[in-house]
């Protein structure tokens, strides 16, 4: 199973707290300890076409300076946990990157060739995938390497529309609990567990053809 994206709960809680307070060495320290997260969540998440106009410390920056704006904001009405309301900002930025350079240099985007997803991000993620698709009565011989299977799985994943690829990294690339998924998407636990096992049930349908 894929390592959680996010940084302990209890810690973020401990820094919130001290904000709070006035402590605004305690901010400094919370945005650092996300850094790397949000750096893994956006590079994994932006259009590879994009990174040939922008660079993802430069869209982390912009999610960390807009945080550090509205944690004020943040933590006298913490309506979300705190990494599900930072990752919205990051979703935010990444989505006003992409209309950006696709608004501004569309044809010529169109013109280059296409990048490889960055796999270092969602390698792992593909093989966690993989692993909910397997069939127990495959013999080992039968079934592919797994390196294999994980490039299949993350090519069907392309074929997928965007919410139920959406549903799917959130679960096996950020290792988003149901709860925190049903959070973040706004609907109830129930319709973000049936959201996500009809997205696999479409993704074993793409790889099985």
């Amino acid at each position: 199973m894929t390592q959680s994206l996010w940084p302990q709960h209890e810690d973020t809680q401990h820094l919130l707290a001290s904000i709070r307070d006035g402590d605004e060495q305690a901010m400094e320290h919370l945005l650092a300890r996300y850094r790397d997260s949000l750096h893994r969540l956006v590079g994994g998440r932006i259009d590879p076409k994009i990174l040939r106009r922008t660079d993802v410390s430069d869209v982390v920056q912009e999610v960390l300076v807009e945080a550090s704006r509205r944690i004020p904001e943040y933590v006298a009405n913490p309506i979300l946990p705190f990494h599900l309301w930072i990752r919205q900002i990051a979703k935010d930025r990444i989505i006003d990157s992409y209309r950006r350079h696709r608004g501004s240099a569309k044809r010529s985007l169109d013109r280059e060739q296409p990048l490889d997803v960055p796999q270092k991000y969602v390698d792992q993620s593909s093989l966690d995938i993989a692993a909910q698709l397997k069939d127990p009565e495959l013999t080992p011989a039968a079934m592919l390497v797994q390196k294999e299977l994980a490039a299949h799985v993350q090519a069907r994943m392309e074929l997928l529309e965007e919410r139920d690829r959406e549903i799917l990294l959130m679960r096996h690339f950020e290792q988003l609990g149901n709860q925190e998924i049903a959070l973040a998407l706004g609907i109830s636990e129930p319709a973000a567990s049936m959201r996500y096992l009809r997205a696999l049930k479409k993704l074993r349908a793409l790889i099985e053809q």
